[in-house]
């Protein structure tokens, strides 16, 4: 993958986000099933943000097969049971890098999906800085709606939002800093 400035649309083939972050691991180095899995265990850094259990894990993997975007490619050597390898088919590195390079659309997304792609974005080594601008571009409208704008004060609802929407501007600004000092 290279680490050019996100491009926009989406991929053409539908993903989970089970199916998005397994495909991405297996495109940023996992080669087989079970190492996916340790890295979506809750101890591992991808887990600690959002883990899978082993047998949603497989499931994912499973679907990525039938649809044409991971392929088997026999069983890696060693003892114990074979692990079977697994290989990102080309179709599957263009679906994955435009998923990694489209910004989610809410603040809610922000905390699990949108801090997946800035560390598999990472793993691949890509430059965070350009998705992060993309990403503030994305929801400057919502923020416009939720923080800058005048609101009641007693709805608790809408104080709950607009401090979200306040706490991600915070985040995605301090992860461009971040981002700009690599």
């Amino acid at each position: 993958m290279d680490a050019s400035p996100p491009a926009a649309g989406r991929p053409s083939v539908a993903l989970s986000l089970a199916e998005a972050v397994c495909l991405s691991l297996a495109a940023t180095g996992a080669t087989h099933g079970w190492s996916i899995v340790k890295e979506l265990e809750p101890d591992a850094e991808l887990g600690a943000v959002w883990s899978l259990s082993r047998q949603l894990t497989y499931r994912a993997v499973e679907q990525l097969v039938a649809k044409g975007l991971l392929e088997r490619r026999g069983l890696a050597p060693g003892r114990g049971q074979g692990k079977v390898i697994l290989a990102v088919t080309p179709e599957g590195s263009r679906v994955v890098a435009c998923w990694l390079d489209t910004p989610v659309e809410h603040i809610r997304d922000v905390r699990t999906e949108g801090l997946l792609k800035l560390l598999l974005r990472e793993r691949a080594g890509l430059d965070n800085t350009a998705f992060l601008r993309v990403q503030q571009d994305a929801l400057r409208p919502i923020f416009a709606r939720l923080v800058d704008a005048d609101h009641d004060p007693v709805d608790l609802p809408g104080l709950l939002r607009r401090e979200q929407a306040r706490a991600v501007q915070r985040f995605l600004a301090a992860a461009s800093g971040v981002a700009e000092a690599d």
